[in-house]
């Protein structure tokens, strides 16, 4: 089983992962909308900005603050450095 970083040291794993999106468009955010409804959402951008939805075979919707190009890197085997997002602000 692979694992996916999605930011933050959380994992997610990779041969349950359907698709992954950006989170700018009106259906994408109703989608996210309904999956909180449900109980189905897991928002692991740690209080930053959304910028990639996650949808998983299980019907779970993941929320990460990486860029969905960075994350598909990852699951594409190059690991990149800690995004802009990972590092700690003092």
């Amino acid at each position: 089983m692979k694992l996916i970083n999605i930011g933050f040291g959380n994992m997610v794993s990779a041969g349950r992962l359907i698709a992954i999106v950006s989170p700018e468009s009106a259906p994408i955010k109703r989608m996210i909308q309904e999956a909180r409804d449900r109980g189905m959402l897991v928002d692991a951008t740690y209080g930053r900005r959304t910028r990639a939805v996650l949808m998983m075979d299980s019907d779970h919707v993941v929320l990460s603050a990486l860029q969905p190009e960075t994350v598909a890197g990852r699951l594409g085997g190059k690991e990149a450095e800690a995004a802009p997002e990972e590092v700690e602000e003092l």
